[in-house]
């Protein structure tokens, strides 16, 4: 029964006429009104914001706010993999054999992920990284490493929701929902940089329409809740053994070392 309660919530709320009405409420000056509440409920950082919380036109754009140059450091070294977003480190593992990830004790295809069974050949056997965003955090994404844009597409329309409960009760978001998946080279390794949509369809807005991205460049934002899925080659990454699940992390930070 909580099973069924549960979807039948995210099926109303991830309709595509629901959806729309959320999305353009978010985006009216309407919605405005709102912003000083959001900010309180979910504490967010206004010092760091760049612009002043009252400079805000609705409520998407605020959602979707910059930070002050210098907000986020990174660092120089070319092997350590930082994270692309603010979230939670929510889960980690092995790429398996059959080509699946175990996420939340629920099991996804990566076939079906990423759309393309020969390109994820050389992951199997590599790590897996899942990083969730919450309404408190900063949406915009940021470039993990430097690397060369392989090749970058997107899949999926309907989305459900990406927090704890819809990866529980969802059908099977990581794989189904709006994502850009796009394939980055950095040195001798790749890696998949798979970012999630949530709630509206197209929530993921490219930014970067360039081959060679550099750590710490802005890459796109999401327009609503969202979670980035790291996908690295057999041997080529190590997560820092001082990260536990759930982990708090911040764009910049590092993840881990990559193996070139």
């Amino acid at each position: 029964m909580k099973t069924w309660f549960y979807r039948l919530l995210i099926e109303l709320t991830n309709h595509k006429f629901t959806s729309q009405l959320l999305k353009n409420f978010a985006e009216s000056k309407w919605s405005k009104v709102l912003i000083p509440s959001y900010a309180k409920i979910y504490h967010i950082n206004q010092t760091e914001m760049q612009h002043d919380i009252h400079s805000y036109d609705n409520l998407h754009e605020f959602f979707t706010r910059k930070l002050k140059p210098g907000a986020r450091q990174f660092i120089n070294d070319r092997n350590i993999i930082t994270s692309p977003v603010d979230g939670v480190l929510e889960d980690s593992g092995m790429i398996e054999a059959d080509k699946m990830i175990t996420v939340k004790g629920k099991q996804y295809s990566i076939k079906e992920m990423i759309g393309d069974d020969d390109r994820i050949k050389k992951y199997i056997g590599g790590k897996f990284l899942i990083l969730y965003l919450s309404p408190s955090h900063y949406h915009r994404i940021h470039s993990p490493i430097d690397g060369e844009v392989i090749t970058q597409y997107a899949l999926g329309t309907k989305s459900y929701p990406v927090n704890r409960y819809g990866l529980k009760y969802g059908k099977s978001p990581l794989s189904k929902n709006y994502r850009v998946i796009t394939e980055l080279k950095t040195g001798s390794s790749h890696l998949l940089f798979v970012k999630v949509g949530a709630m509206f369809i197209n929530s993921i807005e490219c930014i970067a329409k360039h081959h060679n991205w550099r750590k710490g460049e802005e890459v796109a934002y999401f327009s609503f809740g969202s979670t980035v899925v790291l996908l690295f080659e057999k041997d080529s990454f190590e997560i820092h053994e001082y990260i536990q699940v759930p982990f708090d992390i911040k764009v910049g930070e590092p993840l881990g070392q990559i193996n070139n």
